[in-house]
């Protein structure tokens, strides 16, 4: 009778785990065409309209099996302008914001938030990665908590300015060279 060494055996259950992660991509995907990509258009509409926030909810369809759910707060003119002669000006664009659901290569779903931007002034922050989930994690109280993280940055952008409280990497005149160990140390 042939017995298979350790290592032989190691690498079959690495095999059947590759097997299963390979079934699971399927099913995930399979998961999101029949149902969760309505669930979670649906969910944010639903948890929109609820916190009366004007916002549009896509679906971005563009490859298969890499789609993406959109919640996007939309664009505007900025309110700064480039006069181009005395009558006519071109109107920077902002765009608002928003909160993304997209599909993975291996089925997962990753949540971003895009930050607001204006066209041509700097450049915009890359997307802030909210989590990965399965999509059986994706449920209610998710939505609400993604939505609630998303309001709370988008309004942290808008609101920039200097009232957080300065670090000490950022003091100027002489605390800039001496630490509080030396404070001490006159003590």
């Amino acid at each position: 009778m042939y017995q298979m060494s350790t290592h032989v055996m190691n690498l079959k259950r690495k095999v059947e785990q590759y097997k299963t992660v390979l079934a699971n991509t399927r099913s995930y995907r399979d998961v999101w065409n029949e149902s969760l990509k309505e669930e979670i258009i649906d969910e944010l509409k639903k948890n929109a309209k609820e916190i009366e926030l004007e916002c549009e909810v896509d679906c971005k369809a563009d490859l298969e099996n890499l789609q993406a759910v959109v919640l996007s707060l939309g664009q505007v003119k900025s309110g700064m302008f480039e006069s181009i002669n005395e009558t006519l000006k071109r109107h920077l664009v902002k765009h608002n914001g928003s909160l993304v659901y997209q599909q993975l290569f291996n089925g997962k779903i990753i949540v971003l938030i895009n930050y607001p931007f204006i066209e041509g002034y700097g450049q915009p922050q890359p997307p802030k990665t909210i989590g990965i989930y399965r999509p059986e994690e994706l449920t209610s109280p998710f939505f609400v908590r993604h939505l609630e993280e998303f309001i709370t940055d988008i309004t942290h952008w808008e609101d920039f300015d200097d009232d957080q409280p300065a670090s000490n990497a950022n003091k100027i005149g002489f605390q800039l060279n001496f630490g509080s160990d030396i404070d001490s140390d006159a003590a």
